[in-house]
């Protein structure tokens, strides 16, 4: 979700579905933002932009399906990790970093919102909107569905939720150190006691120490990478994974891999992928980790570094070491990556599609079979962790 490359084509007025699921529903949820189209190349504020949307997607269906889609503001500013389903899959937090300036309408500036959304009630619905700090980002929920870490980018703070059931409220900031961290993503481990925040604006990787519902900064960074972005530590509670948006300079951009499994978390390997990493999700048990990398596709097609497909990688996860098994290209300017629990079907976000490819996956191979079509450009996308 890189500003600086935002291409998206079309306007629709969401259309609500009602929807019903069984035990075999796997829920996916995208996020959509309204409000921003690419001009050869240039962010551009639209004159009059559409209602942001949130897209409820059953991946556990064969091909997956759209349940339902409902208004709750989004942007496509930060990583595409600002949705979090909570484990139950009984609500959804999604983050607005950006808003359009009321002062010039052709600007964005700052927002402050987390919309709470219902999966459960029939049709879903935003039942609260909490205040964070400003510029909330990526997003992650302990596997207990206790506690919620958004990484607020315009203020170099981590929030705290706390959550009971389908109440979410807000419980303090972690203080960073440095108010130029910009930091956008966040990640639990498996057991609830870490959380990583990586920080784009001084290239640094902080580790919070998690005690029930108390969140600190142990002051321990790693360094690795340049702006990195993305982040997401496997089911298996061995590694993390973070990827790079490197410098906009058209040069390859990385992967790091972050080994948990000594006496401190530090970064062990760089891998790399293409221009501007920005999505990544661990396959269910661990076992792949599959990347989005941009690759130009949503620069100015005159610009020598201009690619019109986004590339989708998976590694294969071996303790820290990953090796490339399969890779495919996707719409222009792609965002999020998910999996289905069996790991045989991933969805990606296009933002000039205003759509979702659907990929399917053999262990070796990765080939698109399908598209699902949302209300606006898709810009974040996320299923619950285990």
């Amino acid at each position: 979700m890189n500003p600086r490359i935002s291409l998206w084509s079309g306007l629709a007025v969401a259309m609500l579905t009602l929807f019903s699921f069984g035990a075999a529903a796997q829920l996916a949820v995208s996020s959509n933002d309204g409000k921003m189209l690419n001009v050869n190349g240039t962010a551009t504020v639209l004159a009059n932009p559409a209602d942001d949307t949130v897209t409820i997607i059953d991946l556990g269906a064969s091909p997956p399906k759209v349940l339902g889609e409902i208004k709750a503001p989004s942007s496509v500013v930060g990583p595409p990790q600002n949705v979090a389903i909570a484990p139950d899959e009984s609500i959804a937090l999604v983050a607005a970093s950006m808003k359009v300036n009321p002062a010039d309408p052709t600007k964005l500036t700052p927002d402050n919102r987390i919309s709470v959304i219902d999966l459960k009630a029939n049709p879903p619905a935003v039942i609260a909107t909490l205040q964070t700090g400003l510029g909330p980002s990526g997003i992650s929920i302990n596997r207990a569905g206790t506690l919620a870490l958004v990484a607020n980018a315009d203020e170099g703070v981590v929030s705290i939720l706390t959550i009971s059931g389908k109440t979410v409220t807000a419980a303090g900031k972690v203080d960073l150190g440095n108010p130029k961290s910009i930091p956008r993503g966040v990640a639990f481990s498996p057991d609830g006691k870490m959380a990583l925040v990586t920080r784009f604006g001084d290239h640094k990787i902080s580790i919070l120490s998690v005690d029930g519902g108390k969140v600190e900064d142990t002051k321990r960074t790693m360094t690795g990478g340049y702006a990195p972005y993305a982040i997401q530590i496997s089911p298996r509670g061995n590694v993390a994974v973070y990827g790079n948006q490197g410098g906009n300079t058209g040069d390859i951009d990385t992967i790091n891999v972050i080994d948990l499994g000594g006496k401190a978390p530090r970064v062990v390997h760089a891998l790399d992928v293409g221009q501007i990493v920005e999505g990544l999700s661990f396959s269910n048990d661990g076992s792949y980790v599959a990347v989005t990398a941009q690759e130009g596709s949503g620069r100015a097609p005159t610009h020598p570094f201009y690619n019109d497909n986004t590339l989708v990688a998976i590694f294969s996860v071996n303790g820290t070491n990953l090796t490339k098994v399969a890779e495919a290209k996707t719409g222009r300017w792609g965002q999020g990556v998910v999996w289905s629990r069996d790991g045989k079907t991933l969805l990606v976000q296009s933002m000039v599609d205003n759509a979702l490819s659907v990929l399917s996956f053999d262990g070796k191979s990765l080939k698109t079979t399908g598209q699902i079509k949302v209300s606006g450009g898709p810009e974040g996308l996320r299923t619950a962790e285990h």
